[in-house]
């Protein structure tokens, strides 16, 4: 190789190492602006839920592992006494919901809870609205978590003010005014004027009205009271997440989160927030089931009352009882079910009872019945009832019709049973 040849190759190896130089440079301050980035986002996202309240919630967490469902109990409260300042703790929740979420699947469950449900206060009659007056949030989550046989994660409490200012940072919501909705009440300074075949855009004031109304002054409204009132708000909720999921809400993103912190009190820590945040935002409106627990009308001693009913509400259960590969799952540990033995085999039902358990069941009585041929499995769920049959490896599914005692399956066994 001459001088010239030599020359020109160790130019060309500097310009290349050169090169190769400035690449990573580049690299390294890309790789350097993006973990700088990541590391902002993660201060500013801690510093921003950071500021949530969690004065206002006295009941501690019951923490659940990350990708666990969780159920987290949505309490809107109302105005209390207008006369009265700082008035915490005499307020009522005028909306009692549930969410079940599960992050696996990224599903959700919204469960309402009519607050003319009867409960026990003391021994005496009580409106569950009045459990957080009466107890405040350890009472009423007790009193939840009985309802729905599943523990209560976390509470989140929102107001009508903060209600308000959340719907008009989303920048409203469009509604089909289904029916006339008129109604002044000059105390809560609350005057509603709704009219039939309208399509409004609800802002925070006319949301309120329209999510509180369930009667006209002249006595005309919803049949069923307060449980066609939460049928109407699940039908706003659902324009509401349909709002907040659609790409045009980045527009008011700043708005939203001003909000929330300012109006919102939780016992949720900020890295569950966000957590749970980041999958909500990607919730898809066909993941999302809604429902309301259900009972029987009654007047007691002049009072109406939603008087719970457990045979009505076996599918919301299984809801929130937390599946781990679909929503709707029925949990077998959450059934009552009665095993009765038709045979002449002494100890078969306790036996029959000690073998589910080990498939997942836990609340069994047992029993003697008439001898009998074929298994027979009484429920009202065919659900349940083909749970059952798999589970035993035989029987045939009839209608449970006499259930006093409130069971979700009344097994008779036969002696086609084979141990």
């Amino acid at each position: 190789m001459d001088n010239g040849e030599e020359y020109r190759s160790k130019k060309k190896k500097a310009y290349y190492e050169k090169q190769r130089k400035r690449r990573l440079m580049i690299m390294s301050g890309v790789l350097t602006a993006i973990i700088a980035a990541i590391i902002f986002t993660v201060i500013y996202f801690y510093n921003f839920f950071g500021k949530f309240s969690a004065d206002g919630v006295s009941v501690a967490p019951n923490e659940v592992k990350a990708k666990e469902p969780v159920n987290i109990l949505v309490l809107g409260l109302d105005i209390g006494d207008v006369n009265q300042k700082d008035n915490e703790s005499i307020k009522r929740t005028d909306t009692i919901m549930v969410l079940h979420y599960e992050p696996k699947n990224n599903s959700a469950s919204l469960i309402s809870v009519p607050r003319d449900m009867l409960i026990k206060v003391n021994k005496k009659n009580n409106k569950i609205n009045a459990a957080y007056a009466l107890g405040g949030e350890k009472l009423i989550q007790s009193e939840i978590e009985k309802l729905i046989e599943a523990d209560i994660n976390y509470i989140v409490k929102i107001d009508y003010e903060g209600f308000r200012a959340l719907v008009d940072a989303v920048g409203g919501v469009e509604m089909y005014i289904e029916r006339n909705m008129h109604y002044d009440d000059d105390a809560q300074d609350l005057h509603i004027r709704f009219n039939k075949g309208e399509t409004v855009l609800l802002d925070g004031k006319k949301a309120e009205e329209f999510f509180r109304w369930r009667k006209n002054n002249d006595g005309t409204g919803f049949a069923n009271g307060d449980l066609d009132r939460i049928e109407n708000q699940h039908k706003f909720i659902n324009k509401l997440i349909e709002k907040c999921t659609s790409p045009a809400i980045i527009t008011n993103i700043k708005g939203i989160l001003d909000v929330l912190p300012a109006y919102v009190k939780t016992n949720m820590s900020p890295s569950k927030i966000i957590s749970y945040g980041l999958g909500l935002k990607d919730l898809d409106k066909s993941n999302v089931t809604t429902a309301t627990l259900q009972g029987d009308l009654k007047t007691i001693g002049g009072v109406s009352y939603v008087v719970y009913n457990r045979n009505m509400n076996i599918e919301t259960l299984g809801l929130l009882s937390g599946s781990e590969d679909s929503k709707g799952t029925i949990k077998k540990k959450n059934l009552r079910i009665n095993i009765l033995n038709g045979t002449r085999i002494t100890g078969l039902a306790s036996r029959v009872s000690e073998s589910l358990k080990t498939k997942g069941y836990s609340a069994i009585d047992t029993g003697n019945t008439q001898e009998r041929s074929k298994t027979i499995i009484k429920t009202n769920n065919k659900e349940i009832g083909k749970l059952i049959v798999e589970d035993l490896g035989t029987g045939t599914i009839q209608d449970l019709e006499d259930n006093p005692q409130g069971y979700d399956a009344v097994i008779l066994i036969g002696s086609d049973y084979k141990e």
